[in-house]
């Protein structure tokens, strides 16, 4: 079954089509999910909480663009709401530091190394704080704008700036760590 009819038959609540569909995109989503938080537990518990939200807003997906970016602005949607729940906002401050800004985010690739396992990188990601974790995600992986961001979580585009170059400093030097032992 392509995309497609699974879509139209989940529209209609079709619970194979459902499962059906769970079983395609739940370990991308789960990705997804690791990759902004730490806990392996709560990442399974915003996997469910975000394919229920597929579920009951499937119907609000027109079939223009990709479903599987429809579905990843849902989770990401979720994933933040979850953050604003839990009151984490408090770890994104700028603590009264001006924030270091690079200019040159593009070359952000140069700190991977090509040794470089996709489950290290994901380790060394849930290993920041979660502010540095949450704004490097949105920028890096859902090409965010530090605005767009700042709206998204409620903190100033300075604030975002910030936590974005610590956590480039932050993985920096758990690459640099990395790298020595693997020497």
């Amino acid at each position: 079954m392509e995309d497609r009819q699974l879509i139209a038959a989940c529209k209609k609540q079709d619970t194979n089509a459902q499962r059906k569909l769970y079983e395609t995109y739940a370990a991308r989503m789960m990705g997804l999910c690791l990759r902004y938080c730490k806990d392996y537990d709560a990442a399974q518990d915003l996997l469910h909480d975000g394919f229920i939200k597929i579920f009951t807003q499937i119907k609000t997906y027109s079939g223009s663009g990709s479903f599987e970016g429809w579905m990843r602005r849902v989770f990401v949607n979720t994933i933040l709401e979850y953050f604003r729940q839990e009151k984490k906002k408090e770890y994104i401050t700028l603590d009264g530091e001006e924030p270091e800004i690079e200019t040159v985010d593009e070359n952000l690739e140069r700190l991977f190394n090509d040794d470089i396992t996709e489950a290290k990188l994901l380790e060394m990601i849930q290993e920041m704080p979660p502010g540095y974790r949450m704004v490097f995600n949105l920028y890096v992986f859902e090409e965010m704008s530090h605005k767009e961001i700042a709206k998204k979580i409620g903190i100033k585009e300075n604030a975002s700036r910030s936590q974005y170059s610590r956590a480039k400093s932050f993985l920096r030097k758990k690459l640099e760590g990395y790298n020595s032992q693997q020497q």
